[in-house]
């Protein structure tokens, strides 16, 4: 595709070939294309080669007709809004992950179970399925999906297999919170791992990374099969110095809380990167808040997440400007929070960054549970 052709033509042209595409199951010949798009002949065939190499095209034979590839098939199975951005969120959160293992979005079809989405993993020997096509043999995601699920998934909200050659973890994703319409599968080639230590390894994350999918669906809780979520609302309760760092790598944002000019509180929503002995956030251009902190450093910080075990960290401390004069640290530290927040870093971001802060803690307290409930005292708290 030309370089100056502007964006929004490149889009056009480039959706209304994905069109075509899907609406014609017998496949459309590059002469027919032409008629149809009205763009040059070597633009098109620049624009099909890496619509092939990405997957959304494939061609039967050299030179033979276009047909819509994997990925595009799987645009048809998962046609509706929900499952769009469903899609959507899985590839933001697997590229913010970046598993060692090959983790796939699937649902249930006909004859089995159908890859909607992929994220290879980053080892060199990796398992690999193929989007847009239906699998029989998946037997930890079939489960999840079933439409009677057994026993221990209903109980335990997962399930694990073994098989001659991979291991296979699935957990549902829930819109409504209890009702699968997806599952999550973690697939990893069998001579790599245990299965004490694949669990052990990948389920605390997975299990996170499905209720995050499902409460961006609208979930209010994440409690799969029905199951009551009273089971899992505990007494509130401490978290370790470990548990609090653990919960803190997720992509939670946090509320800085810090004081106006004329002394009236002024809360944030702010992206926050914990570094294991304080936080660095970054002010967005405009943000009236960088102005208050540079005049009275004192903040707080909440960080909580909105489905059980309903864990939160409460930060009070002081905000130290990051030195204007190291770019690179501020690219460093933007890229961090953009592929933890996004999946990814989105151009121009990082023009829209009118400074940053780090702020040294002089207290962190973390606890789980239900709020109101008596606290069995503080997780972790250091003063300097």
């Amino acid at each position: 595709m030309s370089d100056s052709l502007p964006l929004g033509a490149a889009v056009e042209r480039t959706m209304r070939l994905v069109e075509l595409l899907l609406s014609a199951p017998d496949g459309l010949t590059p002469q027919e294309l032409l008629l149809q798009l009205d763009i040059s002949r070597s633009t098109l065939f620049l624009l099909l080669r890496s619509m092939k190499a990405l997957g959304y095209v494939e061609q039967a034979e050299k030179r033979g007709r276009y047909y819509p590839g994997p990925r595009l098939q799987a645009w048809q199975q998962s046609s509706s809004p929900l499952s769009r951005d469903l899609l959507t969120a899985f590839y933001q959160e697997g590229a913010r992950l970046n598993s060692p293992e090959t983790l796939a979005l699937t649902v249930r079809a006909e004859a089995g179970v159908l890859v909607v989405g992929q994220v290879e993993g980053s080892q060199q020997v990796r398992s690999v399925l193929q989007p847009g096509q239906v699998y029989p043999g998946l037997c930890a995601a079939a489960e999840v999906l079933a439409e009677f699920p057994n026993a221990e998934v209903q109980t335990y909200g997962y399930h694990f297999c073994e098989n001659e050659d991979s291991l296979e973890l699935a957990l549902p994703v829930c819109p409504d919170g209890a009702t699968p319409q997806a599952a999550l599968l973690l697939s990893a080639p069998r001579f790599r791992w245990s299965s004490e230590a694949f669990l052990e390894r990948h389920l605390p994350e997975q299990r996170a990374l499905a209720a995050r999918l499902s409460h961006q669906m609208g979930a209010p809780a994440y409690t799969p099969f029905h199951y009551h979520p009273a089971a899992q609302l505990q007494p509130s309760g401490p978290l370790s110095p470990e548990e609090i760092s653990s919960f803190l790598q997720g992509p939670w944002t946090a509320r800085l809380a810090c004081v106006r000019p004329d002394g009236r509180p002024h809360v944030i929503p702010v992206w926050q990167e914990w570094d294991g002995s304080g936080f660095c956030v970054v002010a967005w251009q405009g943000s009236q808040w960088a102005d208050y902190v540079a005049q009275d450093p004192n903040v707080s910080l909440t960080v909580d997440e909105p489905w059980p075990p309903l864990r939160r960290v409460v930060v009070r401390g002081v905000a130290e400007p990051l030195a204007v004069g190291q770019p690179e640290a501020l690219h460093k530290l933007v890229c961090s929070l953009a592929n933890r927040y996004l999946g990814q870093l989105t151009p121009g971001l990082l023009e829209q960054v009118q400074g940053a802060f780090r702020i040294r803690p002089e207290a962190v307290r973390g606890w789980m549970g239900v709020p109101g409930t008596p606290a069995r005292g503080l997780a972790h708290a250091s003063g300097n």
